[in-house]
């Protein structure tokens, strides 16, 4: 019979006394309990902790929850409390960094782009900025503007252009180190794949897909899932694509090394 594990509890209770904390108090503490990326000006260090115990949404949460009652009652109880939280909390804050470090080598070609520009104005430079990522975030008088100050520069350069270019290129830059990440995904990443691990031949179903696939194939196709749509994002895409790997790879990293020497799991 299925059974609540304690830490699974807690963890349950945490994060849902979260998500009615920023419901109630909304915008404010959002933004203080929200992780930002290291450079903007909202970035706090308590959120490297806080961030995983927020939530954008209510299918947000719930899908979240539902991943830890299930797969991590299971990994509790075969692991015992200690182990649970260690995987748990190394997989929420592996899954942050890499997370960051994703965002890091999207960003820091971009402000070296706003560096070089400011050093030496040039409308191919400027023009190079708004990559087809850069774009999606611009408003259609954005990209008109974009069009205008483009073509103003290239008929030679002139303060008012390189201000406003300026200007415009730093607005991008800071919507983007704005926005915030949240969930508890990364650590349930962690935890599916040790589930994987430890039960490969133990059948799962999607709610929206009631069609049993064994832990072995399904977790795997998640991942891909997330690995094809992290390099490639669509747009209006907000998922934190490679917060789930970095948990993944923490969960795998953590399961290999406490199973290597011990041979009491599934391996079949």
């Amino acid at each position: 019979m299925f059974q609540l594990t304690p830490v699974v509890k807690i963890l349950l209770i945490i994060n849902i006394g979260f998500y009615l904390a920023s419901l109630a108090f909304g915008a404010p503490f959002n933004e203080m309990m929200s992780l930002y990326y290291f450079e903007s000006e909202k970035f706090q260090v308590h959120q490297l902790l806080t961030h995983f115990f927020m939530h954008g949404s209510f299918i947000h949460i719930l899908f979240n929850m539902i991943g830890l009652v299930l797969f991590g009652s299971y990994i509790e109880n075969f692991w015992g409390k200690q182990k649970f939280i260690i995987l748990y909390f190394v997989c929420a804050f592996g899954a942050a960094a890499i997370h960051t470090g994703a965002d890091y080598y999207k960003l820091n070609p971009q402000i070296e782009t706003i560096q070089s520009f400011q050093r030496e104005p040039d409308a191919n430079t400027f023009s190079r900025f708004f990559t087809s990522s850069n774009e999606e975030i611009l408003s259609s008088e954005g990209h008109q503007l974009v069009g205008e100050l483009e073509s103003e520069l290239r008929n030679g350069i002139n303060p008012k252009a390189q201000g406003e270019a300026i200007n415009l290129m730093n607005q991008v830059i800071r919507y983007q180190l704005n926005i915030p990440i949240v969930g508890a995904s990364g650590a349930i990443y962690g935890i599916f794949v040790a589930f994987g691990i430890l039960f490969p031949n133990m059948s799962l179903m999607f709610l929206f897909f009631p069609v049993p696939i064994k832990a072995k194939y399904l977790i795997p196709a998640l991942l891909c899932y997330d690995a094809v749509f992290g390099f490639n994002p669509m747009p209006g895409d907000f998922t934190g694509h490679f917060a789930h790997l970095g948990g993944a790879v923490f969960g795998i990293i953590l399961t290999l090394y406490w199973t290597r020497n011990n041979n009491n799991y599934q391996v079949n």
